[in-house]
């Protein structure tokens, strides 16, 4: 059955399962390293020049599976053996070069890096290129391209560029940990450390008498994922992984589109504080900004502290699309209201660690949100919310809102508030393209998603906003 959207992402989930397997079973320390060997046995096929070197890459990602350097904190990281095979790339010379008499880019490189052979193409010596593009906006056939990492590319923040050894390298300064270049990286050579083991910890003092329940904090998105089962059987599995209640994400989400208005009312222009990407950008970015984020907690954050409240002995598990949420939970202000977070790649995992057979369960309906709250999960839909939000207490504001899809999107918008040209009063931030159903973390990336949202958000038993914080989770 195939439950991810590519191959890198099943091989991740397959050392995630054993890892999970193992752990469960209370072997883990004593069979790590048979782990690769478990993947990768015998003279298995592989992409790498041996099955050696690729056991040794699967190390690392066990490293990371299990938790990484407990020095290195950083949620996204590279795993550098696997990169190396990746192609450099930069500019390059295509068939296009006719040779022509002109030479312009030969005269354009300002670090005499082009030649021109016997056969009259030009070849640009990368010992000397520094990756000006000249050469390439100069000439008239446009036959020289500039082929960048997949991972470049990805990244909308330019946190990564090429090391000294040509393997990818992170700027942790401007790093926003929205895991973008790890879904792209097509060798699976960047990648988000786990805490999955901290969550089956939990799981099993839980079980042997611990005096804690545990509370799996359910994404919106959750709706556009896991296609081979229902939502209702993925709540069962959930439940009998050892959780002991599943409290949808959604009913936070209501909470805060209330207190988002109320702010926003109050200070006359507002950023959104859901998307902890976003969050991440405005912060390393545009630092001049960071009074405009919203004060309300993220979603997630709203419903760990309402929950605590409750129960001030709980833990809280939060399950979703999104890698940035990993940094987000260690916060100060989310410490001991967020105890751990996994994405949907990382429940699969999970699951599939118990051998659930997830299609064959009965169903678990869970409905503590309302429609609107729901619909956190796609692009405008906080907006929404918001805007919904004033209608329900008869408020009268002039709300006037930019949903932005994307890092690129929220670039502009920032860009044009930081100069006071902006033509609106709130900003909707979502790093990635699509809201929280493009997460780096989720298991199916389909462009189906938004309207699994929209069925989701329309079957929710509480109509309003005011209905869901009324009755609460």
């Amino acid at each position: 059955m195939n439950k991810f959207d590519n191959k890198v992402q099943y091989l991740k989930y397959r050392v995630l399962k054993e890892v999970a397997r193992l752990a469960w079973d209370g072997v883990l320390l004593e069979n790590i390293l048979e782990i690769p060997k478990r993947i990768v046995p015998g003279k298995t096929p592989t992409m790498r020049c041996c099955v050696y070197k690729e056991r040794a890459i699967l190390a690392e990602r066990v490293k990371l599976a299990i938790g990484g350097n407990r020095y290195n904190k950083k949620v996204i990281q590279v795993i550098e053996m696997a990169c190396e095979d990746c192609p450099t790339g930069g500019y390059e010379v295509t068939s296009a070069c006719r040779g022509c008499l002109a030479h312009r880019c030969e005269e354009a490189c300002p670090v005499g890096a082009i030649t021109f052979g016997s056969d009259q193409k030009a070849h640009i010596d990368k010992s000397k290129c520094i990756e000006c593009g000249k050469c390439s906006e100069t000439c008239p056939y446009r036959a020289i391209n500039n082929y960048k990492r997949p991972c470049e590319v990805s990244c909308k923040v330019h946190a990564i560029s090429m090391g000294e050894d040509k393997a990818a390298c992170i700027d942790y300064d401007k790093c926003i940990s929205c895991g973008a270049c790890a879904y792209q990286c097509p060798f699976g050579a960047i990648t988000d450390r786990s805490y999955i083991l901290d969550v089956i910890d939990m799981i099993q003092q839980s079980n042997e008498g611990k005096n804690y329940k545990i509370y799996a904090m359910l994404a919106p998105s959750v709706a556009s994922q896991f296609r081979y089962a229902t939502l209702g059987q993925i709540n069962t599995a959930i439940k009998m992984l050892g959780f002991s209640e599943i409290v949808e994400v959604a009913h936070g989400a209501d909470v805060v589109a209330m207190e988002e208005g109320e702010e926003l009312k109050e200070k006359g222009f507002l950023t959104s504080s859901c998307c902890p990407a976003f969050v991440n950008y405005v912060d390393k970015f545009f630092p001049d900004l960071k009074e405009h984020v919203s004060h309300s907690l993220s979603p997630a954050g709203r419903l760990g502290q309402m929950i605590k409240d409750k129960d001030p002995n709980a833990k809280t598990v939060f399950i979703g699309p999104c890698t940035a949420k990993k940094t987000e939970f260690q916060k100060v202000e989310y410490q001991g209201l967020v105890d751990s977070v996994i994405t949907f790649e990382e429940l699969q995992a999970l699951i599939d660690s118990r051998y659930i057979d997830v299609d064959k369960l009965p169903e678990t309906e869970i409905s503590h949100s309302s429609p609107y709250g729901r619909n956190f999960a796609r692009s405008g839909g906080l907006a929404e919310a918001v805007a919904q939000g004033f209608k329900e207490r008869g408020e009268e504001f002039d709300l006037s809102p930019i949903s932005c899809d994307g890092i690129e999107e929220c670039r502009i918008a920032l860009m044009r508030a930081s100069k006071g040209v902006l033509p609106h009063n709130f900003i909707e931030g979502m790093a990635c393209k699509g809201g929280c159903i493009g997460g780096a973390g989720c298991v199916n990336h389909g462009d189906k998603n938004r309207k699994k949202i929209d069925a989701y958000a329309n079957s929710s038993n509480r109509q309003t906003i005011k209905e869901s914080v009324e009755k609460g989770c």
